[in-house]
């Protein structure tokens, strides 16, 4: 059988670690690229941060508790967009299967490279040392012969990582992963898949297609294959954007308009953050989406005639989408915010607006 050689690149720790690469005095330090207010939100947080449990998306002021001496630093986007394009040079260097996911990662299709080397591993090694020698800046690489593979081996040896799945070692690999180290099965998911007695790979496999399919609906067959190894998704080298969203399902539903309305800023800075990271800076469209105790969801979107492209102006309009919902006795258990439509200002109007999918 012949099996693709496809490389996931991770960055480790990229806005915390361009942070220190640019300011020396932040070395060795906990580190959090993000805003200290009571509504910021940690965009990145260093290796030393993340000893105290600070993590990407984590409340600052609760980041600032698990850790007093922890560095809050502003981002600054145009400079982690400027190393990623140094990076991405290195990508084409060995093969134009380049599949962008972020700012700081990539899946990259070596099968046919422009080398002509045989080893993905080699090619990983490469990669890695010419990033660090043009940049300065450490990344992580998975090798196997499939993205969900590719994916997950990247994150098992972190920092400087490189992991190696071998198509004979990945029955014995997936087996022993737990669900919650998947690629694909979020927090949430993992823990209903413990409670139904699904810690493993291999428990993971034991269950049948529809079985999977009628607890998880559509997501059910991408669970039952990637506990086989299977994933047959190729690396897309031209992904159009189409949205850039983030979203929380909330463990207790939320009833009262001040805390709705605090969750709708904190997850709009989320959603601007990513959209920030990404290459698409001309959305249009801003949406909310809030589903109810009782799983009823609607949105709400306005679209403005520039683009938006400023924080405060983004939340604004999330909140002010929010204003126009009316509450449930059923409460909310789930809101997320998003923005769409992205074109240049000088392209045509459309007159109707457009609904974000999340």
């Amino acid at each position: 059988m012949n099996y693709r050689k496809i490389i996931h690149i991770d960055m480790d720790a990229f806005y915390a670690s361009a942070e220190q690469l640019d300011n020396p005095k932040l070395r060795g330090k906990p580190v959090a690229v993000g805003g200290n207010s009571h509504r910021g939100v940690v965009a990145a947080a260093s290796y030393e941060a993340r000893k105290y449990g600070v993590k990407s998306a984590m409340p600052s002021a609760k980041a600032a508790k698990l850790c007093p001496d922890l560095i809050f630093v502003p981002h600054r986007f145009p400079r982690y967009k400027e190393l990623s394009a140094q990076i991405r040079e290195v990508f084409f260097e060995y093969t134009d299967l380049v599949e962008p996911l972020s700012l700081d990662e990539a899946y990259l299709d070596v099968t046919e490279n422009k080398i002509g080397l045989n080893s993905a591993t080699l090619i990983a090694k490469e990669i890695k040392s010419k990033i660090k020698e043009r940049t300065g800046l450490i990344a992580s690489a998975g090798v196997s012969y499939n993205k969900f593979l590719a994916k997950t081996a990247s994150d098992m040896d972190k920092p400087d990582g490189l992991y190696i799945i071998l198509p004979e070692d990945a029955e014995a690999f997936v087996f022993k992963l737990p669900v919650h180290r998947f690629y694909g099965i979020g927090k949430v998911t993992a823990e209903k898949m413990v409670k139904a007695g699904i810690f493993t790979g291999k428990d993971l496999r034991k269950k049948s297609l529809d079985d999977l399919i009628l607890r998880y609906g559509k997501s059910g067959k991408y669970y039952y294959n990637i506990s086989r190894g299977i994933d047959d998704r190729k690396v897309q080298p031209l992904r159009e954007t189409k949205s850039i969203s983030a979203e929380r399902t909330f463990d207790d539903n939320l009833y009262e308009f001040a805390d709705i309305k605090k969750e709708v800023e904190r997850i709009a800075s989320i959603s601007y953050d990513r959209y920030q990271q990404s290459k698409a800076t001309d959305g249009h469209t801003i949406t909310i989406k809030l589903k109810y105790g009782d799983f009823r969801q609607i949105t709400r979107s306005k679209t403005s005639e520039h683009a938006i492209n400023n924080e405060s102006e983004f939340i604004e309009t999330a909140n002010a989408l929010f204003t126009e919902v009316l509450l449930d006795e059923q409460g909310v258990r789930l809101i997320g915010v998003g923005i769409a439509n992205f074109r240049k200002d000088e392209e045509p109007k459309s007159p109707s607006q457009l609904t974000l999918e999340f």
